[in-house]
């Protein structure tokens, strides 16, 4: 049970295992996932350690399953998700054959690609040659090329040369430059002609779409053939041989279409037997992963231990938690037994002064609420957990602000979902998913409470419901009804003495007072179960101080807490019951008017100020007799709450101090340690100045925490104000129609009110709702008890090292 409360007791343990058991060991450690290893080689370059080469080894084969993952993906072929069944990890044979499986495959696709790459480079250029071919027609019956070239200009146009020219295929986005360039060059002496290819042509080396262009430039000279040539490989354009005859450049064309039609084939039968290996492959790649990221976890972990050569063994140490050393014996034995080794391995408890982790053992119904108070601090280690009461009492503040039990219905049937669903659902690992989904049963206990508190406050969608008759009978009859509207209840006349059997009574809900009366009935409400939550947080710190063994602090810090807290506002929230029960709207023998009970908040500043009121005619100022001697008592003591928080400690280390030079003030002063939170090695200044930070910090934040509390009050106020507006002035325009036209517009304005309501008062209001209550959690209560200095427990685990891989 002591594990519920706090989290589990750690044990230092040293490790001794023989090199041939270290790798099977420390891989069913691993499996297990309950030590926490430490790095007894920290002074050791990463490079230098035992296992290096097999990380890299682990390296090189992680390289090799990505490269097949990627042209699986390239593929579009379907890759299994992780499996359920985590596959078990492999012994020292298993990896060689791995490592030599892995190369094959790689080979094999490498050589495939290759090959596939070079039949589409051939299919690219023999289409383009196609395109060439086909294009250049045109371009050779024109009788006006040699016109054209003679009208630039050009010199070498009229001595007779027939025309030389050069024939291609390039980018279409580089044929503006391209022709700039050719005419730059030749200075206006080479004639251009081209053709846009309708249709796109796919890069063998990128798979991308491209769309080119097909050109012939016809010009004179050698010299120009080489400037031409140049500016084409400047643009990487493509040069394809082009006949100048028609009969010939016709028998060509029609050797390419055949080479094409066979390259197709060919390309069939290749791309047909990549899938067939792909296929296969695909089936393997995530076992793959999973045991090349375990066997090198287990790699980097031994690289963690110490070898010792005289002894011909691994020292090792790690954290575990105390319930589970057994278990690590188990593993060391199965690891040993696993190798058939003789020498046995060894676990050793040892002692230590290092704070050890915290470890608080979740499901994952609590693991959402852990989350929520170790995003504030990771407990110290064995201090009180506060995750066990958040279960209760984190849904219930937020329900005191969000009752409705209509927006709690919908908040519960969303959290009912994801319960339900949660295999499925989990798949999903986006950020913001995992988030919301991992708070599944913090909504699904939102959401019950919330129709708790709703059916408390008789708030349906911002309407009553009227269960078991109202206990108020008002005196309208139907004509004054009519003419006034205004319906108020007046407990005096109205009411008839018999309480509504739970909940508010629904006649409220009409009555145009309602407001005055909620306001009153929910801010003292807020004030109440504030009180009570910090008195339970000031008692959870009695708790750590008695397991802690500073009993000294009770005495010292936890009386002067609780004597300050309940004497003031403990006592305001007696007073507040007080007046419920003695006071009424009836006028009796003790007080002769009905409006004659005092104001409790009035009382509380007088009782603060030391102030006495004036009562008015026949009122009496006090609710009993003696109450203001009890006041003037609680205020004394109260007020003497702060030296004594102030002072009593920083003396009480002070005197102890001067008896260490005994040996019985040795071991007094010993135990004061570490009942002042080993403060005995600090100056007696800072410690008087940490006191008087935290006695001044404790004060004043008892009274600002109870105000903050009001946020209850007032949240839960807007909540149902602005439910009610929303109802008002969206889905009351359905019904002032009473005839079939006012179905019609109740169906209409159905959609908008839902997703208003849904959208406004159960999202946005939900969220503030929860971002209060979480701070009223770790501000509020968390601060009378809880130190979160600690730091977490990271197992060396498997299961948490693919669930990280996953989630990245």
């Amino acid at each position: 049970m002591g594990a519920m409360f706090r989290s589990e007791e750690m044990s230092m343990v040293q490790l001794l295992i023989q090199p041939e058991a270290a790798y099977q060991s420390v891989a069913e450690l691993g499996e297990l996932g309950i030590a926490q290893f430490r790095d007894l080689n920290t002074d050791i370059n990463m490079f230098q350690r035992k296992y290096t080469s097999e990380i890299r080894r682990c390296e090189e084969m992680e390289r090799k399953i990505g490269y097949i993952r990627r042209e699986i993906v390239k593929d579009s072929v379907a890759i299994p998700d992780m499996p359920e069944v985590i596959p078990r990890t492999p012994n020292s044979r298993e990896i060689i054959d791995l490592e030599a499986q892995l190369e094959k495959t790689e080979n094999e696709i490498v050589e495939l690609s290759e090959n596939n790459n070079a039949l589409l480079q051939n299919f690219m250029e023999l289409t383009e040659l196609k395109h060439v071919l086909e294009k250049t027609q045109v371009f050779f019956s024109d009788k006006s090329n040699v016109q054209n070239l003679e009208a630039t200009g050009g010199e070498a146009a009229n001595d007779g040369k027939p025309l030389g020219f050069v024939a291609g295929v390039i980018s279409r986005e580089r044929i503006i430059g391209f022709e700039r360039m050719l005419w730059r060059v030749s200075r206006g002496n080479i004639f251009l002609r081209q053709a846009t290819l309708e249709e796109s042509l796919v890069d063998p080396k990128t798979g991308d779409s491209v769309h080119k262009i097909v050109f012939v430039a016809f010009f004179q000279g050698e010299q120009l053939k080489a400037r031409v040539k140049k500016v084409c490989a400047g643009y990487h354009a493509s040069l394809y041989p082009c006949p100048n005859e028609y009969n010939e450049r016709e028998e060509m064309l029609r050797g390419v279409r055949t080479r094409i039609e066979d390259l197709k084939m060919v390309l069939g039968q290749t791309q047909d037997q990549r899938q067939r290996v792909l296929l296969n492959v695909a089936k393997e790649v995530p076992n793959w992963e999973i045991i090349v990221k375990k066997v090198k976890a287990i790699y980097h972990t031994l690289n963690m231990f110490n070898v010792d050569v005289s002894k011909k063994c691994l020292f090792g140490e790690a954290w575990v938690p105390t319930a589970g050393l057994q278990d690590v014996k188990t593993a060391l034995v199965n690891g040993s037994a696993a190798v058939g080794s003789a020498v046995p391995s060894f676990l050793n408890i040892i002692a230590t002064d290092e704070d050890p982790p915290t470890y608080n053992k979740t499901n994952k119904f609590t693991r959402g609420f852990q989350n929520l108070i170790e995003s504030y601090g990771i407990a110290t280690y064995r201090e009180a957990n506060p995750a066990l009461y958040t279960i209760i009492t984190f849904p219930f503040l937020f329900a005191i602000m969000f009752g409705d039990l209509g927006h709690g219905l919908i908040l519960f049937l969303l959290g009912m979902w994801m319960v339900l669903w949660e295999k499925t659902l989990d798949k999903n690992k986006e950020e913001i998913w995992q988030l919301f989904f991992g708070g599944r049963y913090i909504i699904l206990l939102m959401g019950i409470f919330s129709m708790y508190t709703g059916f408390v406050y008789n708030d349906v969608f911002s309407k009553g419901m009227n269960i078991f008759g109202s206990a108020w009978s008002v005196n309208y009859n139907t004509s004054t009804v009519m003419t006034n509207k205004e319906l108020q209840l007046n407990p005096t006349t109205d009411y008839s003495e018999t309480v509504y059997w739970y909940g508010l009574d629904p006649l409220w809900m009409l009555a145009t007072n309602k407001i005055i009366f909620l306001n009153s009935f929910k801010m003292k409400l807020s004030i109440i179960f504030g009180v009570v939550h910090m008195i339970f947080g000031v008692c959870m710190s009695l708790v750590n101080h008695n397991h802690f063994n500073r009993r000294v602090n009770i005495l010292l810090e936890f009386i002067p807490q609780m004597m300050f807290l309940v004497l003031l506002f403990a006592y305001m929230c007696f007073m507040m019951f007080f007046k419920w029960i003695m006071y009424s709207a009836v006028t009796d023998e003790d007080h002769l008017k009905p409006g004659c009970a005092p104001s409790v908040l009035i009382m509380f500043i007088n009782m603060m100020l030391f102030k006495n009121q004036e009562p008015l005619d026949t009122c009496k100022e006090f609710m009993f007799e003696g109450q203001d001697t009890l006041q003037v008592i609680f205020i004394v003591l109260g007020l003497i709450c702060i030296p004594w928080l102030l002072l009593a400690k920083p003396f009480y280390i002070m005197f102890k101090r001067k008896g260490k030079s005994t040996e019985h003030g040795s071991e007094v002063a010993h135990q004061s340690s570490s009942s002042s939170n080993h403060h005995d090695d600090e100056p007696m200044s800072e410690i008087f100045i940490h006191q008087a930070i935290h006695t001044i910090e404790y004060i004043l934040s008892t009274i600002s925490h109870t105000a903050s509390y009001l946020r209850l009050w007032a949240l839960s106020l807007a909540h149902a104000e602005l439910s009610e507006v929303l109802y008002n002035m969206v889905f009351t325009i359905g019904l002032r129609n009473d005839s079939y036209v006012g179905a019609i517009m109740i169906w209409l304005v159905f959609w908008p009110w839902s997703v208003l309501t849904i959208g406004i008062l159960v999202g946005m209001e939900g969220l503030s709702a929860f971002l209060h209550t979480l701070r009223l959690h770790w501000v509020e209560f968390m601060s009378k008890f809880y130190e979160g200095l600690g730091y977490a427990f990271k197992p060396f685990s498997f299961k948490a090292i693919l669930e990280e891989e996953e989630a990245d």
